[in-house]
């Protein structure tokens, strides 16, 4: 376990099952050169999405009573995004840490948004089945919820679609719509780029793990590229 040491002791966890560990931080790639006893963190990475998405729920449900449901949503999507996920990600080190094949690691696979993300919500669903429910909830009180005063001051949680809908009917009778021009990835960790199209003519692309996330971010750059945020 020397390897994830530095790690251990920033979180201040110690795993019990250290074979939990050593599959959050297994990227894919990297099993043709590990050999057939090894895993990769996809699974871990699934059960730590729905971990993540409970965690953050009943967070904002506790400390956010006034907000109303939609509010909420766009807060939670804006929270577990890619971009906040690989900050932190990022911020810990956690590329470093990682098992990649040399292709991979080559081609930038530490520094890579999506795959730090990835492993984020790898670590907690090993975090969950090795320390449970309330471990996890700790990890996430330690290094993302304090982030989320930040993200409501910014108004980075804010609803850029009905924004951008609002500033193009200003100007025409069409509302904006939204393409998708490319995904990528296995069903449970599916990547989207999204195009917008304002009076026939495709605008910024954004991109995000679902089609609602990736058209938020493709208004929100829209939006920036007008000079409107």
């Amino acid at each position: 376990m020397d390897h994830f040491k530095p790690l251990l002791d920033k979180l201040g966890i110690q795993f019990k099952n250290p074979n939990l560990l050593i599959e959050a931080f297994t990227h894919r790639s990297y099993l043709n050169e590990a050999g057939k006893d090894r895993h990769s963190n996809e699974r871990l990475e699934f059960l730590g999405d729905a971990v993540l998405s409970y965690l953050v729920s009943h967070h904002l449900f506790q400390n956010y009573p006034t907000h109303p449901e939609g509010l909420l949503t766009n807060l939670r999507s804006t929270i577990v995004k890619t971009e906040t996920l690989s900050d932190i990600a990022g911020k810990l080190n956690l590329g470093n840490y990682l098992f990649l094949s040399h292709g991979e690691e080559k081609g930038g696979g530490r520094e890579n948004p999506s795959l730090q993300a990835d492993t984020f919500e790898a670590l907690l669903g090993a975090i969950f089945l090795d320390q449970g429910i309330g471990q996890a909830e700790v990890f996430l009180e330690t290094i993302l919820f304090p982030k989320i005063p930040e993200i409501i001051s910014s108004q980075l949680h804010t609803d850029y679609k009905s924004k951008l809908q609002e500033v193009v009917q200003m100007t025409s009778d069409m509302p904006p719509t939204y393409k998708i021009v490319k995904t990528e990835g296995p069903d449970h960790a599916k990547l989207f780029w999204v195009t917008v199209v304002v009076d026939g003519k495709p605008h910024e692309v954004g991109s995000g793990r679902s089609k609602q996330e990736a058209e938020q971010d493709a208004a929100a750059k829209t939006l920036e590229k007008m000079g409107k945020i």
